[in-house]
């Protein structure tokens, strides 16, 4: 494990670093795409430093709900910590800021959800590496299959072989986003988004049963009850969608034609 990386006289957190390259990854990808349906790519740096505030505001004041018996003695000191992020309360808090962006730029839409799919993907891929450098406790339950970690310099240390959790969620989500980003060009306006949903909910969902989260309710997690929602809400979506007029571009309003055979 390599929680910290020392330079001399400057320490960094390697969580800190693949959290940064999450956002310039995902940023990048984002740019890509306003190229390729003509909106300014400047965008793209304005859309990732919305999600980045909102999605630090968002995971901490998240966390700090989750924690509250926790933190109420030390609750400011708590609001300015560096640890404590949650992956759920960062993205509510970056989908609102974006939302508030795209309000302002007048690209409320649909294909703004698009855009952002594989992007989301691809940050929480890279994002996770930073939990696996760091062993920041969201590995998983105690086990001796061959694959299996401990994670003795963690910054949530065990001795005991574990499920490493963070690599299985880079590889499914990483896997994700090649296949949302070949996807792009295919379905008609706000399905792309669906199918993230209902992809990254059904990946949490399976990878809540090897990690050392407590049960919340009916044998489930918490993360497992959003993670229902997630594909529900991505089902659902996608069966309207179907039933009033297909999955296919042509039939929206505003979305890119077809291109089929764009890698």
């Amino acid at each position: 494990m390599y929680p910290e990386i020392d330079l001399g006289p400057l320490t960094l957190q390697t969580f800190g670093l693949m959290f940064a390259a999450a956002f310039l990854a995902a940023g990048a990808l984002v740019a890509r795409r306003f190229a390729e349906i003509g909106k300014p790519i400047d965008w793209a740096y304005e859309m990732s430093f919305s999600a980045l505030a909102g999605g630090i505001v968002g995971s901490r004041v998240y966390y700090l709900v989750q924690n509250y018996d926790k933190v109420k003695d030390d609750l400011l000191g708590n609001v300015f910590s560096g640890s404590g992020l949650v992956w759920y309360g960062g993205a509510l808090g970056g989908a609102i800021a974006v939302l508030l962006w795209a309000w302002y730029r007048g690209f409320l839409s649909l294909v703004l959800l698009d855009v952002a799919a594989p992007a989301l993907a691809l940050g929480y891929a890279i994002g996770r590496c930073g939990c696996q450098l760091s062993g920041d406790g969201d590995y998983g339950k105690a086990w001796d299959g061959p694959w299996a970690m401990s994670y003795p310099d963690g910054t949530v240390p065990t001795e005991q072989t574990v499920h490493p959790t963070p690599v299985y969620e880079t590889l499914a989500m990483g896997l994700g986003a090649l296949i949302l980003w070949r996807l792009r060009d295919r379905f008609r306006a706000g399905i792309l988004f669906a199918l993230y949903l209902v992809y990254a909910g059904a990946e949490r969902f399976l990878v809540e049963f090897v990690r050392r989260n407590d049960d919340a309710l009916a044998g489930l997690t918490q993360p497992q009850l959003e993670s229902v929602a997630m594909v529900a809400a991505g089902a659902v979506w996608i069966a309207v969608a179907a039933h009033r007029g297909g999955l296919r571009p042509g039939t929206a309003a505003g979305r890119p034609q077809a291109a089929a055979s764009r890698a």
